[in-house]
């Protein structure tokens, strides 16, 4: 067994299972995805670590167990069409690509949707497809989507991306109040979403979904 991979099954062992994170496809994805090829070379000792991975300014891998956790959230199912806004280099879509019928994955970061679709290809992830674009517009062509897994924080949600979510389905992402945030878990139905509350998490509030400010004369 490779060093890589003794790692990742100790991050599944003491981040995700303990998290009460006990959904098979979700482990069986996790233990099977090289989480270190889809991060910057120089942080590959740090691909397993309990903790976020920096890909760029304001922008990271989310930590294992909250990702983990959000996809517990989220109850993904095998028949179904996922958007994932704010893939990096690849990670996510590559674990929800195991677990759904087909991946839409949004990066606007220069030249990483390029990184992250090669890398995907490479690893024979086939029904994953990135989309080199705003994370804002999300991917409305290819929707509408049962679910949608927003990887950072967002202080609001764009009418744009809402509007893609299919009714009946689902979106997952980190509402953040200052330094404090909630993952929420919305449901779509008779055209608006309701949220509730499922744990508490921290991420980098993603460019464009900051609260916009008010005016004052």
């Amino acid at each position: 067994m490779s060093d890589y991979s003794t790692r990742r099954t100790m991050m599944v062992d003491t981040q995700v299972r303990p998290s009460d994170v006990t959904k098979f496809p979700i482990i069986d994805a996790m233990l099977k995805v090289e989480r270190e090829n889809y991060v910057p070379e120089a942080q590959r000792d740090a691909a397993y670590a309990d903790r976020e991975v920096v890909l760029a300014p304001g922008r990271v891998v989310t930590e294992p167990r909250t990702f983990a956790k959000m996809l517990d959230a989220l109850n993904i199912q095998p028949t179904e069409l996922v958007l994932n806004l704010g893939c990096g280099l690849g990670y996510s879509a590559a674990v929800l690509s195991r677990l759904c019928d087909a991946v839409v994955a949004v990066e606007e970061l220069d030249g990483m949707a390029d990184e992250a679709q090669s890398m995907l290809s490479s690893a024979g992830a086939d029904t994953a497809a990135v989309i080199a674009g705003a994370l804002t517009e999300g991917a409305p062509k290819h929707g509408p989507y049962d679910v949608i897994l927003i990887e950072g924080g967002i202080a609001q949600l764009p009418a744009a991306i809402s509007d893609q979510l299919a009714e009946g389905g689902r979106i997952g992402a980190i509402f953040m109040q200052g330094a404090l945030g909630t993952m929420r878990v919305g449901h779509k139905a008779d055209g608006r979403i309701t949220w509730r509350d499922s744990f508490n998490a921290t991420a980098p509030i993603l460019p464009g979904f900051e609260t916009e400010a008010a005016f004052a004369l």
